[in-house]
């Protein structure tokens, strides 16, 4: 039976991905679960279909998710207990397996996805046990077969091992976690112990500091190795420590990754694939590098960085977005960037220009009005000679081509 029946013909919610992780088919038992139409998701990657989340709230569905991982070894995956995204915004209470289609057996299908319901009270008691996944290694280096630690940093905090949520939070020694979230500030960078000694117990007398640090590093080591991550994880190295890099996977690192691919790709003016990569980006992006530290000084620089890449992401999706006629995706992409950096001027001012250009013209000068009282408000200024002339030629229904002139 080849891979598209399988979708076709199953009793289960199921659909079909490529190697891209797009779908490519999609039975009407899924419509049924999820409420969307096949013509609604063919083409779509399933991650931004599903917005899959373990039970805790760990995400699980990511452009560079396990899934896609086991797929490329030719391994299946699954999950016993997970949530997906209702077309209507619910959450639906899943299981998930697969079967992967062997290189070359069948064109464009790299795997074939069933989901089922679950009842609520099967879940309701927290993320998987270890033997709840079905993955194999589906948590491993796809080369050296090692189990890899997936931190989640933008937005909420999270870390995934083997295929599930791990419990952080019931860490006895709370410092092990902020130890960690140091380290991966500096990814593979040797942290100093001074530093890291300020960064958790700041003033702290120099002895005490290390005999502190020396206990919770050794605390952290314990945690990550119960996990099955290698004992050498958090390395040693001179008067220092850094994490092992390639042991890791962080959204932080793939979403620099993506909004830099997607950039060579636009200097190449292969737009398609650029808009894909920055997609990915976006989706990656779930809010502040470690928000919850948001008044911690060894991480305020990367957070920082990452939320201008972001801003410049969403700025050149929007552009390239309007090049191709599509102006409520621009505007959308500048209304969430704006959630981000409410008082970026020029996100504003292109918000403004696209709702013009998509002919909602009372919307655009509304939104002048709202950046003039939040300028006023929050810093004392007035919009820019720019914003203002943009204003007045869309008051006078004049025609406007670029954001970026008067």
């Amino acid at each position: 039976m080849r891979a598209h029946d399988l979708v076709v013909f199953s009793s289960d919610a199921a659909f079909a991905v490529d190697a891209e992780l797009r779908v490519v088919a999609w039975n009407e038992r899924a419509h049924e679960l999820l409420g969307y139409r096949e013509e609604e998701v063919l083409g779509r990657p399933c991650w931004d279909v599903l917005q899959g989340l373990f039970p805790d709230g760990t995400p699980l569905c990511s452009p560079e998710c396990q899934a896609k991982l086991c797929f490329g070894c030719c391994r299946p995956y699954g999950v016993r207990a997970c949530l997906g995204r209702h077309r209507d915004g619910r959450w639906v209470e899943l299981s998930l397996s697969s079967v992967v289609v062997p290189p070359g057996l069948e064109d464009g299908i790299q795997a074939v996805v069933f989901l089922r319901p679950l009842e609520e009270a099967s879940i309701a008691t927290g993320a998987p046990s270890p033997s709840d996944s079905r993955s194999g290694s589906g948590g491993r280096d796809r080369d050296k077969g090692r189990e890899l630690l997936r931190v989640f940093t933008l937005g909420r905090f999270a870390l995934v091992v083997g295929g599930r949520g791990v419990a952080w939070e019931r860490w006895p020694r709370k410092q092990a976690v902020k130890l960690l979230k140091v380290l991966l500030t500096q990814r593979g960078r040797v942290v100093p112990r001074e530093q890291l000694v300020e960064a958790l117990w700041p003033g702290s007398p120099p002895d005490q500091g290390r005999t502190r640090l020396k206990v919770t590093v050794y605390a952290l080591r314990r945690e990550l190795t119960r996990l099955g991550l290698p004992s050498d994880l958090v390395q040693t190295v001179g008067e220092g420590y850094r994490l092992r890099r390639e042991a890791l996977w962080v959204d932080a690192d793939v979403f620099e990754e993506r909004v830099r691919e997607g950039m060579a790709l636009e200097r190449k003016g292969l737009v398609a694939q650029a808009l894909r990569s920055y997609r990915e980006a976006e989706a990656l992006y779930g809010g502040d590098f470690l928000a919850e530290e948001r008044y911690e000084d060894w991480c305020s620089a990367e957070r920082e960085r990452l939320r201008e890449l972001y801003l410049e992401l969403m700025e050149r999706l929007a552009r390239r977005l309007a090049e191709q006629g599509d102006f409520a995706g621009a505007a959308l992409a500048c209304r969430k960037a704006l959630v981000q950096e409410p008082c970026r001027e020029a996100l504003h001012r292109a918000l403004m220009l696209y709702l013009w250009r998509e002919g909602r013209r009372d919307e655009a000068l509304a939104q002048y009005k709202k950046l003039e009282e939040r300028l006023r408000r929050e810093l004392g200024v007035a919009p820019l000679p720019e914003t203002r002339a943009l204003y007045e030629r869309i008051r006078r229904n004049r025609p406007r081509l670029d954001p970026g002139s008067t």
